[in-house]
């Protein structure tokens, strides 16, 4: 009788085991599909009022032949994508499945988006994903109506997601943008980080498969067993071998590429019309501190396919320069702790703070308190970007407003200026001195958005699923400890941070306080002499755009006296070499105010259901009445000529305001620059227009409460799952720039571009 027990308790333990190794081979799970994009088109009638709108306003600010101005989004992800595939997940705010079928119905019912691109992370791309990626772009397009009108144009691409643990190796992301869909004009498969790609592959191949079985299987989740199928499709691809033409390799292989430069080398063997877009270059979350841009226009520019920067997304902003770092250096070479300013709270400085005020707590002396605490900031400012994780027990309010730009405006999280957009157009390098290098960017906006919704800057709402805020999962065990790992108890030590500690888990990106940065996306306005996919790219490539955070903001920028053009001006984002005076005109009219609701062909062509996962019930719906422009600023920057000059002394932001008078016919400024003749330097200048003040999400960030002397004593973070967290903000747009070089020094100070 006992060996018969015997024999069924094994018998009963390995059929459990086989069942744990199907689940955690995703046997319980669906593939994740890319979904069926829905037939209807969008009403011609419906595009022929937006375009006569424009038309209408451009010939009321006074724009002679105007070109249409179309709105995009070249920044989306799906559930393809790793983070967004978690984003969906059971929780109190999750949404379940949003694959790429929902970002095409998206950008044509529920923003009414002119064009749009797909930018899943190549790193968790499947040769089949690539494949259905593909496809369902291509089905967008079909059902988009006419060529030379469609109502939106889906354009094919991905992100290379690198993420460095040091200056040193860090790139950050870049969204690749194809031009065409045509099996002969697109690559086999995307290009990758090779770091994170190999990161992501070793982390997955150390958990075991029958411990995902069983958190799959104990979850009681359809879409958690829905991911282990998804760890499991991932699990065994191969990496493609190096040093062999990408045409040569399989298709079913993974393509990375280390550096960008080796993404750039990779996208001219593919030969296919491509652009490379950076993004969140300011961002803390994942930039380690003291990164700047210096190395990336030393080495790894490509200034024929990376002609485009990202300003604004639904992470904040990455405009404005500060002279402020989060580390710094001693004369030996010894990285130390900056000392707070009125301006700067070191996120190290604050650690300090924190253990000293619990230590003092407890009735200790202070000599041994300080002492604790100048030990805890060279805890924190060794480790990184993980500084936080220095300070046992500390609450997500403990912080304070530590790390953030308090000069700023809605800036991205923990920030970084050496990466923000003025610095990069201010730097210059010198190691070929009859060669200078210096970036000719266009400027852009995006959503960034995880759930499949190009364009979400329409109206300030939703902020769960139009803006990145999530809460913390609850109910799949498969992330209990993960995402948020149980805090620690208070002490008055600090700790050195363990890279190695799986404990810490996702607490090293900080969700809890992101959640307070996140805003509903941007977007990106093209000057385009028509709807059709060809006019688009092309708008692109000659930089003729601008960014908005999210508004359909109108905006005309041009030198109006550039030489030998026959009096035709020269619009945003040219390059010019002149040595009079440049005279410029910059013309704004305001968005128009939204109506609640959807419109009829929105609610027709999508279906109650559809229109209320996919677009929440809110679309772009405007009425007839334009909100009102209050200034237009010009910002100057005067770009380094030598590697000594201070950039700070180089960015003059605003060097002029405008005040507008209250007319929903917009705003039209005339200016010169008389410096320009007189110091005969380079000089770049771009744009703002900026609308009349309306509450924004988290347009207040970490709502920080102010003692007498300015400083932040409290927050109140946007954790609350039923807060939209409202508050007011000034929505705007930026030119891309125009560059100008005195002709007489063109050959010694010659741009990448």
């Amino acid at each position: 009788m006992l060996k018969k027990i015997l024999i069924a308790a094994i018998a009963l333990a390995g059929l459990a085991l086989v069942v744990l190794y199907l689940a955690g081979n995703g046997a319980f799970g669906r593939h994740e599909s890319p979904g069926q994009v829905s037939q209807a088109s969008r009403p011609p009638d419906s595009l022929q009022s937006v375009s006569e709108r424009v038309k209408e306003a451009a010939s009321d600010i006074g724009v002679a032949q105007s070109k249409q101005i179309l709105f995009g989004d070249l920044h989306v992800h799906t559930t393809f994508s790793f983070d967004a595939f978690m984003m969906s997940l059971p929780s109190r705010t999750s949404e379940g499945s949003h694959p790429p079928a929902d970002a095409c119905d998206f950008a044509r019912y529920c923003s009414a988006l002119d064009f749009w691109s797909i930018n899943d992370h190549a790193e968790q791309i499947t040769p089949r994903h690539w494949q259905e990626t593909i496809e369902s772009i291509r089905q967008c397009n079909a059902v988009a109506g006419s060529e030379d009108n469609p109502d939106t144009v889906a354009f094919l691409g991905w992100e290379w997601t690198d993420v460095g643990t040091t200056p040193e190796n860090h790139y950050g992301h870049k969204n690749v943008v194809l031009a065409h869909t045509d099996d002969d004009r697109i690559p086999a498969r995307p290009i990758a980080a090779h770091s994170t790609f190999e990161r992501a592959r070793t982390a997955l191949a150390d958990i075991p498969t029958p411990i995902i079985g069983s958190l799959a299987l104990a979850s009681r989740s359809d879409r958690v067993n829905d991911l282990a199928r998804y760890f499991a499709e991932r699990r065994n691809v191969e990496v493609c071998e190096e040093g062999i033409d990408v045409r040569e390799l399989p298709e079913d292989c993974i393509e990375t590429a280390a550096t960008p430069s080796d993404l750039f080398r990779k996208l001219n063997q593919w030969d296919v019309d491509s652009m490379v877009i950076p993004h969140g270059t300011s961002w803390g979350f994942y930039t380690p501190p003291g990164s700047t841009w210096d190395k990336q226009l030393s080495q790894e520019h490509d200034p024929d396919r990376q002609t485009l920067f990202e300003v604004y997304s639904g992470h904040g902003k990455s405009e404005r320069y500060a002279d402020f770092r989060a580390i710094e250096f001693d004369a030996a070479g010894n990285i130390r702790c900056p000392e707070a300013t009125p301006d700067y709270l070191p996120t190290c400085w604050r650690a300090g703070e924190i253990i000293e005020s619990r230590c003092l707590a407890e009735g200790i002396n202070k000599e041994e308190c300080a002492a604790r605490a100048l030990v805890a900031r060279q805890n924190a400012v060794e480790a990184g970007g993980q500084n936080h994780l220095t300070v046992p027990g500390a609450r997500p309010e403990d912080w304070l407003d530590a790390g953030q730009c308090k000069e700023c405006d809605q800036p991205a999280f923990n920030y970084r200026p050496g990466g923000s957009a003025q610095y990069v157009l201010a730097i210059g390098n010198f190691e070929d001195p009859e060669n200078p290098k210096h970036f000719r960017f266009g400027f852009m906006g995006s959503s960034d958005n995880h759930f499949a919704r190009p364009g979400t800057g329409y109206k300030e709402v939703k902020r769960h699923g139009f803006t990145e805020s999530r809460e913390q999962n609850t109910n799949a065990p498969l992330l209990g400890g993960l995402l948020i790992p149980e805090p620690a108890e208070p002490v008055s030590r600090s700790q050195p941070f363990d890279p190695d500690d799986p404990a810490s888990g996702f607490a090293l990106f900080q969700l809890e306080r992101q959640s307070s940065f996140f805003s509903t996306g941007g977007l990106i306005a093209a000057h385009s002499a028509g709807r059709d996919r060809a006019s688009v790219w092309e708008a692109l490539q000659r930089k003729e755009v601008y960014g908005t955070s999210g508004p359909r903001i109108l905006l005309w920028f041009d030198l109006i006296n550039p030489p030998g053009t026959r009096g035709q001006p020269a619009p945003m984002g040219s390059e010019v070499e002149m040595n009079q005076t440049p005279i410029f005109q910059a013309r704004a009219v305001g968005s128009y105010e939204q109506r609640p609701g959807c419109p009829e062909y929105a609610v027709s062509g999508l279906g109650p259901e559809k229109l209320d996962h996919i677009c929440k019930n809110e679309c772009y719906n405007p009425s007839d009445r334009r909100r009102l422009i209050s200034r237009l600023e010009v910002v100057r920057v005067r770009p380094q000529v030598k590697p000594e000059e201070d950039v700070s002394t180089l960015i003059e932001d605003p060097w002029r305001s405008f005040r507008c008078q209250p007319d929903p016919s917009g705003c039209a400024i005339t200016f010169t620059d008389p410096d320009y003749e007189r110091d005969g330097r380079p000089s770049v200048y771009y744009v703002r227009a900026i609308e009349m003040p309306q509450p924004g999400i988290n347009a207040n960030n970490v709502r920080c409460t102010y003692n007498a002397e300015g400083r932040c004593i409290e927050t109140q973070l946007c954790q609350d799952e039923d807060d939209e967290c409202l508050a007011p903000q000034e929505p705007r747009a930026w030119s891309s720039p125009i560059y100008i070089d005195p002709s007489s020094q063109k050959t010694a100070l010659r741009s990448t571009r």
